[in-house]
């Protein structure tokens, strides 16, 4: 029997008082399902700087998921600019040491939504700090409809390994962000746009899998969402058997 890939996937941590009267991690109940669905093993990762050495070594691939906060802008050499900016300087700190060492080791890397803001400032690249303050927008990226539901079309960059995984032109995604990538960081490579331009999708083709999306291809809506996940465990499986 071969074995199934391990995935280690990014918390958030909470402070409201819903849960527990102290702060508490989160994760969306899909980000691990569809891990499972598609063949692999969900491993939440606590944010746990002395062990991500061992977290390197013994997992196959990582997700670093969406939130409901900002990366502060400090990290892109920039000053909060809007009230609507929300950090959580730990949680990014932490990423941003977890990533650097999967990309080191050249292990698979998908981030989504706040995930790929992340992996744009590692390598360098800056962010829209507030979209519809910054830019002219008929689309809205923090969509009215629910999640599960698509709200607007991106278009996939030919010649990008997106393109190679999806094979389409067009797709429509949900979207939930009103930050985005502004420029792109050195080495990678923009694979997908919304209508009004604003980038929906990087990658750095110099690595097995290190891909970012802007919107959240865990809730399994559209053919392309399941190919995407299909690759990226495809990758992680061969890990899992060394």
């Amino acid at each position: 029997m071969k074995k199934k890939p391990l995935i280690g996937l990014t918390l958030d941590l909470e402070n409201s008082k819903s849960y527990s009267k102290f702060p508490w991690y989160a994760i969306r109940q899909n980000y691990c399902t569809t891990i499972s669905k598609m063949g692999g093993i969900p491993l939440p990762l606590v944010y746990d700087i002395n062990s991500i050495n061992t977290m390197i070594e013994k997992l196959d691939g990582f997700i670093i998921t969406g939130g409901a906060f900002d990366i502060n802008p400090s990290y892109f050499s920039e000053k909060k600019k809007f009230s609507t900016i929300i950090t959580k300087d730990k949680r990014t700190d932490y990423e941003i040491k977890l990533c650097n060492k999967i990309l080191e080791n050249n292990l698979p890397l998908l981030g989504i939504c706040g995930g790929q803001q992340l992996i744009n400032v590692i390598y360098g690249g800056t962010l829209i700090q507030d979209i519809d303050k910054e830019i002219e927008t008929k689309i809205k990226h923090e969509q009215t409809n629910p999640r599960n539901q698509t709200s607007h079309k991106v278009k996939i960059i030919k010649n990008t390994y997106l393109n190679n995984i999806i094979s389409e032109n067009i797709i429509k995604v949900n979207s939930a962000h009103h930050q985005a990538v502004k420029n792109i960081g050195l080495g990678l490579k923009i694979n997908a746009k919304a209508e009004d331009d604003v980038i929906e999708g990087i990658e750095d083709p110099k690595l097995n899998f290190c891909i970012g999306l802007q919107w959240h291809p865990e809730f399994l809506i559209e053919e392309s969402d399941k190919l995407i996940y299909k690759e990226f465990i495809s990758k992680a499986k061969k890990n899992a058997a060394r």
